[in-house]
């Protein structure tokens, strides 16, 4: 349903026709790891996410999966070496 409260005008999946039923009858705020993240808007009862309720928890154990500021290195596959050819090379 849309939200009516917090983020008017946003589909989330806590809204109901009896209102918010997120713990606490309210999404957080966005905490400051989410500064730059397109998925950090403003609306006129503060700044939110639009994907998640409470942000923090998803910055707790990393960095959030979500987040559109963070780049992330793919790690460089290690080379592989050819046993037989290392051997025939290792006496020069």
């Amino acid at each position: 349903m849309i939200c009516k409260t917090t983020k008017p005008g946003v589909d989330c999946f806590f809204m109901t026709s009896n209102g918010c039923q997120f713990p606490g009858g309210t999404c957080k705020p966005v905490i400051d790891k989410c500064e730059g993240c397109q998925k950090a808007q403003d609306f006129p009862t503060g700044r939110y996410c639009i994907v998640f309720p409470d942000p923090a928890s998803k910055w707790r154990f990393g960095n959030c999966n979500m987040a559109t500021h963070i780049k992330v290195a793919a790690p460089k596959p290690a080379q592989k070496l050819n046993p037989i050819k290392a051997s025939k090379r290792g006496g020069q």
